[in-house]
């Protein structure tokens, strides 16, 4: 029996962001005919870097593609497998063993031919495997392919740390005005600071338009559930610096605002509310259908909300709210640079690589802001920079008089997934909450 509350309809944007994530693919397949660029990265790159040397550049980011990989199990198993023979550890992150596989099998999971090689490697190190995952991919293609890392492991960001030290800030943009000296040598392009520029706003633009999306999701009912919101979210990491993106997030705020003011909810049988903390299994994104027959809506996650939102921490009033847009927007190379990496710096899901203790405060600000009844934690090791210190967390939570369930599995690798214990000890702590039990 579903046990009807709210009305409930369809985002008017699905068919368009349907639309631009296929354009998106293809633009990266057929680069080479329009004698375009192509590089590959990470999802967290900065990625408005490479658009100063010219309107024909596209990326593919090493994150999404390996979750959309894991999306279809007989592909991704077929990916792991070959990585698996060449050598590579099963412990090392799932996105990227299906990334490799994928240049093993030479198969472009979103296309119809060959894996289509990058020109050059541009990326950021802050989780132990992001730089030696593009070593290994420029390794595995036909011919060594540059590249480039940011190391952007200086330290947490305010309020978290007394003070922002200057030389931290300066080390990383002193990396990027070096990386840029760097891709004009290796392409042979000149590069434009006036496109830069513009795409350095639009980045930051971007990272401040998805946190004040999410935060509309404090809202009851909830206008977006986190099935939604991970199709969603994902368009940041595709390239927060292209302009289809920011025009795309404006338009998702005004439609999700609509739905606030309208009282449409994504789950129609909202009753309790629930937050996870991590990337959940992709091939098994039926956990949300569950959770939805209950009357559980969940209504995101950390990862979610803070992997491309700008947010700022309140040590004070334990809050986590969206980073206001700087006053004035970069006039220079320099200028451009610092704003950039100071709004990378000061990412949600950067801090919890410092310490649990700054993610345990961090999920429990979202869980009393956002009305949640309810934590999910996953265990998941697919992912070891998004689980590290994951049980100092959930002891935290518990603390902070959180209610929390935990499970193990792999965002990446089904085969580390055991669908039926995780649904029935989800429905031991539904029924805790205070749910009644749906029928079959």
């Amino acid at each position: 029996m579903v046990r009807t509350q709210y009305p409930t309809e369809s985002l008017q944007l699905w068919e368009k962001a349907k639309e631009l994530r296929t354009k998106f693919y293809k633009d990266f397949e057929e680069a080479k005919k329009r004698g375009g660029l192509r590089w590959m990265g990470s999802g967290w790159a900065f990625d408005s870097v490479p658009k100063g040397l010219g309107e024909d550049l596209y990326c593919l980011p090493g994150e999404i593609y390996g979750a959309n990989c894991a999306f279809e199990p007989s592909l991704s198993k077929k990916f792991l497998k070959s990585t698996s023979d060449y050598g590579f550890a099963p412990d090392l992150c799932a996105y990227m063993r299906n990334y490799w596989g994928s240049i093993l099998c030479n198969e472009y999971a979103l296309g119809n031919g060959n894996f289509p090689e990058a020109d050059f490697a541009w990326t950021q190190h802050i989780c132990c495997s992001q730089a030696k995952w593009y070593q290994n991919a420029s390794e595995l293609q036909a011919g060594e392919t540059p590249l480039f890392a940011v190391d952007v492991g200086v330290g947490p960001y305010f309020p978290f740390q007394s003070v922002m030290y200057e030389q931290r800030l300066r080390y990383v943009v002193d990396q990027l005005l070096d990386g840029i000296e760097w891709l004009q040598k290796i392409t042979g392009r000149e590069f434009k600071d006036d496109l830069f520029i513009k795409a350095a706003w639009n980045e930051i633009y971007s990272c401040n338009k998805w946190a004040e999306i999410c935060q509309l999701n404090q809202a009851i009912p909830s206008p977006l559930d986190e099935k939604t919101i991970h199709s969603l979210y994902l368009f940041g990491s595709l390239q927060k610096s292209h302009e289809d993106w920011t025009n795309f997030f404006d338009e998702l705020y005004e439609e999700v605002k609509d739905r606030v003011d309208r009282g449409i909810a994504a789950v129609a049988n909202e009753e309790k509310r629930i937050m996870t903390d991590n990337l959940s299994p992709w091939g098994i994104m039926k956990i949300y259908d569950h959770m939805e027959r209950w009357g559980a809506a969940c209504v995101g996650s950390l990862t979610s909300f803070g992997l491309n939102g700008g947010w700022l921490y309140d040590n004070k009033n334990h809050d986590l709210y969206p980073r206001p847009l700087p006053e004035d927007k970069p006039n220079n190379r320099l200028e451009a640079c610092r704003m950039l990496a100071d709004w990378q710096l000061s990412k949600p899901v950067y801090q919890q690589f410092y310490n649990p203790e700054y993610k345990t405060k961090m999920i429990d600000a979202l869980a009393k802001n956002w009305d949640i009844d309810g934590i999910i934690l996953h265990y998941n090791r697919g992912c070891e920079g998004l689980s590290v210190g994951i049980a100092e967390n959930r002891l935290g939570l518990l603390e902070l008089k959180n209610k929390v369930m935990v499970y193990e599995g792999n965002m990446g690798d089904e085969t580390e997934f055991d669908e039926s214990a995780t649904l029935k000890r989800l429905d031991i702590f539904l029924e805790n909450l205070g749910l009644e039990r749906p029928e079959d």
